[in-house]
């Protein structure tokens, strides 16, 4: 079997070493006598996965003890209606909008919450991110939220916002473990596992602890972290499969070196790719220099009558999953974690020669 550098912005490649550890557990984990598929959640042998994950993942993002860590069923989407009903508060919910997926979380904030939005760059048909400065911060809010990277755009927050004391949540589903962060910065760091972390189906939750059980009385049992948070994860049949997946993966993160080595390597690769990209009249990036994304890379051909062209050849190479989101048309190479350089490098070479052919 030859395997394919999958660029798609997720479910997302996966460490091809983290595959092979998976399929040689995949009939017996430990000495069980069964799958970790099929052992029980609250039993010694699944226990050791859900201490071993969060201590793993505590440990490569230097997470304060101070934070409870939560391996939760479903989508990141989720976390759009979960953090207004757990921060419910007496002041406004503030929101940053750079892109599809944040305004999607202002959209589900505003069923639930008063929200005002402090900043938006969807008139620049959000190629940029909004100058600090220019933020309408109000005296009180419940907390802030943004997203660090806009899958969609190819929009990337290269630095943490200043924002005083105020209570900052990020849902960090397409940048978490590419690069070191300051965890103590937040009040509340989501993430779906499908781009950095694992597979479909399990979501992360980091959660300071003073935050919990300040939700709304009426919120839904299943969506209060502190309910997760005192059973440990573990208030219903928790997703094992996806949550061991995840644990292998952050396994070969550290051993990679940890966020610091993945860093290097996460910004090498986009460097080189957007250079590619810069220096040719034929390829057409449009987000500002200073917010390019490291991990989704959104470019345009100079016609659309290319890009089928473009997408079944390089297909034919082995370079699958390039097709940009519906919103937003072009090209997107998404260059996750597990991405290797070699698939970039092999990228730019399809990229340079089918220039060459339709120029």
């Amino acid at each position: 079997m030859t395997r394919v550098y999958n660029f798609a912005a997720g479910p997302a490649m996966l460490p091809q070493a983290v595959l092979e550890h998976a399929r040689d557990e995949l009939l017996e984990y430990g000495s069980s006598g069964m799958s970790v598929m099929e052992v029980n959640h609250r039993g010694k042998n699944f226990a050791e996965v859900a201490e071993h994950s969060r201590d793993r993942l505590r440990s490569l993002m230097a997470i304060p003890d101070n934070y409870r860590i939560l391996f939760l069923h479903g989508p990141a989407r989720i976390h759009f209606a979960a953090v207004p009903l757990n921060l419910a508060g007496d002041g406004p919910a503030e929101y940053v909008d750079t892109g599809l997926w944040s305004k999607m979380a202002i959209e589900e904030a505003e069923r639930l919450v008063e929200v005002n939005v402090v900043a938006s760059s969807r008139e620049g048909n959000y190629t940029h991110i909004p100058p600090l400065g220019e933020w309408r911060l109000a005296e009180r809010c419940s907390y802030l939220h943004y997203t660090p990277n806009e899958t969609i755009g190819g929009v990337e927050f290269h630095a943490v916002p200043e924002v005083d004391d105020r209570v900052l949540v990020a849902d960090m589903s397409s940048n978490i473990l590419s690069r070191p962060i300051d965890v103590g910065r937040f009040g509340i760091i989501y993430a779906g596992a499908q781009k950095n972390m694992g597979i479909a189906g399990l979501a992360v939750v980091i959660v300071r602890e003073d935050l919990l059980g300040r939700a709304r009385p009426d919120i839904p049992s299943m969506l209060d972290y502190q309910v997760h948070a005192e059973a440990d994860s573990l208030a219903c049949t928790a997703p094992t499969f996806a949550w061991y997946l995840a644990s292998l993966v952050l396994d070969w993160i550290d051993a990679q070196g940890g966020l610091e080595a993945i860093a290097v390597v996460n910004k090498r690769k986009a460097e080189k790719l957007y250079a590619c990209i810069d220096s040719s009249n034929f390829y057409h990036n449009p987000v500002a220099a200073d917010c390019r994304s490291w991990m989704n890379v959104p470019f345009t051909l100079p016609s659309e009558g290319l890009d089928e062209i473009f997408l079944r050849e390089s297909a034919e190479q082995g370079l699958v999953g390039l097709k940009g989101h519906r919103f937003v048309g072009g090209m997107r190479a998404s260059i996750y974690n597990a991405m290797p350089e070699e698939g970039v490098d092999r990228l730019i070479e399809f990229m340079g020669d089918f220039m060459q052919r339709h120029a």
